[in-house]
């Protein structure tokens, strides 16, 4: 098998990028993508990044608040956010999300 392309979940390490917010990250030379597990009741404070944020819930409901205006995502319904824009969110349920974000995020592959 060429470990260039084809790689396994379980090898990736679980890191906690904020409280009840645990991350496997994968880098690609233009992405960074962020598969988290979100534990009911956490949240993640209002912030901005230089990075265009494609946020996707696969399991569970999270509230995502983009620019002061509160939206629930889950599995129906994703956000595409512009960069630099203020966000945050809470989980309403333990959730599985995927975040997508251009350009790679150098401060998660430095974690």
């Amino acid at each position: 098998m060429d470990t260039s392309i084809f790689r396994y979940f379980k090898d990736i390490e679980t890191k906690e990028i904020a409280p009840g917010f645990f991350s496997k990250l994968i880098h690609t030379e233009t992405n960074t993508i962020n598969f988290i597990e979100v534990k009911a009741g956490c949240s993640v404070p209002r912030h901005k990044h230089v990075h265009q944020q494609c946020s996707f819930v696969i399991e569970g409901e999270f509230e995502l608040t983009v620019n002061d205006i509160p939206q629930k995502l889950d599995s129906s319904l994703f956000a595409v956010i512009p960069s630099n824009v203020w966000h945050g969110g809470t989980a309403i349920t333990d959730c599985r999300l995927i975040d997508i974000f251009s350009p790679v995020r150098e401060d998660y592959r430095n974690l």
